[in-house]
């Protein structure tokens, strides 16, 4: 039998009756009341938040927290992706960039390689390299923690945002060391902070029907937990747009809260749409527009403890960015320069913009542009 047969889009709600509207402003003017008394909200009350059609009203809310915390301020970083491998033992149906051994179209980077293009290619300006990559059987250890410190030693300047949880647990598997002795010996060459990748959605029906081979969401969550005990902070995201449910959705934000809760060690929460085309789910249609502004805006509403919340333009597109801006987010990323992972899997945006444009992006959309570092200690208005 065919995935195409097999997998199926995620049922959302059916357009409600008038009736049904009628109680739902009702239930919506609660929530409102609750959220500017400072109160956390449910797991039902982010479910309803996914199902209402009053979602211009849910944006404002979401708005008004932003705008309560940030204020008109929009933030962005210089930065830049590098991704050092796409060969990975994982088998993944949502992701195009992956490739097998022996595949052609599989790369891995020598260090010298890597070594060459920042410092030939990486521009001035940049504060923040983002590295990610495949989990690749062939790469020992020592090659990830030189990688780093290659880096370092070309741009001692620049943070590096490295490694997901899944590659992290990888490194202490092929190491046989602890996840702490890991952390430890990436924050000796470098390691400025992780990314939030690899954790998809908190769901286990999801997890085993299209990335089983990965960390389960309680494996991904003990990782990031001791990682962030161990004194590195990191983000968290969140795939939409495939399979999984509005439940399956707020399940996750409260989740990550708990987390956030117990750590602290959260900077930044960031939805993810999905990219069908060149996966194993090329039948299903992605994410629309209106569920894009959805997403952002439920997780501003649920995600309370984590102070910043990204619009990342590269899957969501630079005008649902702008319009993000007044749904919740306020945060759209970086320069990127280089981005291969969304590409591969059929992203029509930009693989990079300038500094300039962001900063034209941030103003039409009414905000003013912040630039930031990748921890947001440095803020500077431009």
């Amino acid at each position: 039998m065919t995935l195409a047969a097999t997998t199926t889009i995620a049922p959302r709600a059916a357009p409600p009756s008038a009736l049904s509207r009628a109680a739902g402003s009702e239930c919506l003017a609660a929530i409102e009341a609750r959220v500017r008394a400072g109160e956390r909200l449910t797991f039902d009350d982010g479910v309803f938040l996914m199902r209402t059609p009053l979602l211009h009203r849910v944006g404002a809310l979401a708005n008004w927290v932003r705008e309560q915390r940030h204020g008109n301020r929009a933030y962005f970083v210089l930065n830049r992706h590098l991704n050092p491998t796409n060969f990975c033992v994982y088998d993944c149906k949502f992701c195009a960039f992956y490739r097998r051994a022996n595949d052609p179209n599989g790369y891995r980077m020598a260090l010298d390689d890597v070594r060459r293009i920042v410092r030939d290619e990486f521009e001035r300006d940049l504060t923040e390299v983002h590295i990610v990559g495949g989990i690749d059987p062939k790469l020992p250890y020592a090659y990830f923690m030189d990688l780093l410190r290659v880096i370092k030693e070309e741009r001692p300047d620049l943070h590096l945002k490295a490694w997901t949880m899944i590659e992290i647990e990888w490194f202490a598997r092929i190491s046989g060391k602890s996840i702490e002795a890991v952390v430890d010996d990436l924050l000796a060459v470098g390691l400025g902070s992780c990314p939030g990748g690899g954790v998809e959605v908190l769901s286990d029906r999801v997890h085993a029907e299209i990335f089983p081979d990965k960390l389960s969401p309680a494996q991904w969550l003990d990782t990031a937990r001791r990682v962030q005990l161990h004194g590195v902070r990191m983000n968290a995201t969140m795939l939409y747009g495939h399979i999984e449910t509005d439940e399956e959705l707020v399940s996750h934000m409260v989740q990550i809260r708990a987390l956030q809760d117990e750590t602290k060690g959260f900077m930044t929460f960031i939805p993810l749409a999905f990219h069908p085309a060149n996966t194993e789910l090329a039948h299903l249609p992605g994410p629309t527009g209106l569920l894009d502004l959805r997403t952002i805006a439920v997780s501003r509403l649920m995600v309370d403890n984590i102070d910043h919340l990204k619009t990342y333009w590269i899957m969501q597109g630079l005008g649902v960015s702008q319009v993000a801006l007044r749904y919740g987010a306020d945060d759209i990323d970086g320069t990127v320069v280089e981005e291969k992972i969304t590409h591969d899997a059929g992203a029509t945006t930009p693989f990079g913009v300038t500094r300039s444009e962001l900063i034209r992006l941030i103003r039409e959309s009414g905000r003013e542009p912040w630039q930031r570092d990748t921890t947001y200690s440095r803020l500077e208005r431009v």
